[in-house]
């Protein structure tokens, strides 16, 4: 077994090459994923990799230099087709943006499963393995509902989200967040239509902690009476955390978050997080690589979950202060869980 790694300098563009002996049928994978920075994604790449070990697959992992590299991972698509890849793993950066590489690539007779982040329409891809993201949103905004309990009519709430252009992912834990906290949510496709009363800003975060700071800092300056925070994931949480402690408001503040990696849950434990919803990267990329696998031995293309547009990975409420009616899982139990 070996590993070379080979640097691009187009578009920042990083891409692994991993082999191993006695590949069955030359059958080369891609594994696109929107940055090398974010724990989240690391632990999807480590996870094909072993899963290429396993099944003696090649494997070509790619990452853009952010986030929002989109010109990098369309031009990882087009070097994969061009490779000759039989299946291409996706986690896009905007959808939108890459819905023509995505066509041209199954029309070249590529597989192509999104992970984590799905397409609109669905179909735009050939699968999609994630989390039932507006499932995860909803589950810590009930949670936090509930935990507030009377003082929840009386909120103060802000979300962080991830970006500027709003992507699916980014889209479904809002609306789930708001949903599950019993704000009406208008058109559950589009943030920010709401008028309720409690909703007292919005910060973009990028996913990173710096944005989550960032924005929290801005947002309290706006309203210091902020006692509710949602952030898309666990670094932007983190950042939030970072302000509020910084200004002495840590004990005044329930943050929720979306993840579920060791180091969100973690922050569950010292109470930096009142709850987390935990994804399955792990289980993505596993799963992914296998129905890759399986379609070019047999030309199958893998199952949604039934009622659902997507293969449904799994989500899991993670908290040490459960609530009836809500089923969670202890930090103790997701410690042992996290991201697996």
């Amino acid at each position: 077994m070996k590993l070379i790694i080979h640097l691009l300098a187009t578009a920042g563009l990083t891409c692994s090459l991993f082999t191993s002996p006695g590949m069955a049928g030359d059958l080369l994978v891609g594994l696109i994923t929107k940055t090398d920075t974010n724990p989240f994604f690391v632990t999807m790449k480590d996870a094909a990799l072993r899963k290429a070990g396993e099944l003696g697959i090649e494997l070509r992992t790619f990452t853009g230099k952010d986030q929002v590299d989109s010109e990098a991972q369309i031009e990882a698509i087009e070097g994969l087709v061009a490779a000759g890849a039989q299946g291409i793993l996706l986690t896009p950066s905007d959808p939108a943006a890459l819905a023509d590489a995505v066509r041209k690539a199954r029309e070249a007779g590529v597989l192509v499963i999104a992970l984590d982040t799905p397409f609109d329409p669905a179909n735009a891809v050939d699968a999609t393995f994630a989390t039932d993201n507006f499932r995860a949103g909803e589950l810590i905004g009930t949670w936090a509902r509930a935990r507030m309990d009377a003082s929840a009519k009386a909120a103060k709430i802000v979300t962080l989200d991830g970006y500027e252009a709003r992507i699916t992912v980014d889209v479904l834990r809002n609306q789930g967040f708001l949903k599950g906290f019993g704000i009406d949510v208008k058109d559950p496709g589009k943030i920010g239509d709401e008028d309720d009363p409690r909703l007292v800003g919005s910060g973009v975060t990028m996913g990173t902690e710096a944005g989550g700071r960032a924005a929290m800092e801005r947002l309290v300056r706006k309203d210091p009476g902020i006692n509710v925070v949602y952030t898309l994931n666990e670094p932007a949480a983190a950042g939030a955390a970072a302000a509020l402690k910084a200004l002495g408001m840590e004990n005044d503040v329930l943050i929720v978050s979306v993840d579920g990696g060791c180091p969100g849950v973690r922050n569950v434990a010292t109470g930096t997080l009142g709850a987390t919803s935990m994804q399955y990267p792990l289980r993505m990329a596993s799963l992914g690589i296998e129905a890759v696998v399986e379609f070019a031995r047999t030309g199958r293309k893998p199952e949604n979950t039934p009622g659902l547009d997507f293969h449904d990975t799994g989500v899991a409420l993670v908290t040490d202060e459960p609530v009836s009616g809500i089923p969670s899982l202890s930090v103790e139990q997701g410690l042992k869980e996290c991201w697996g």
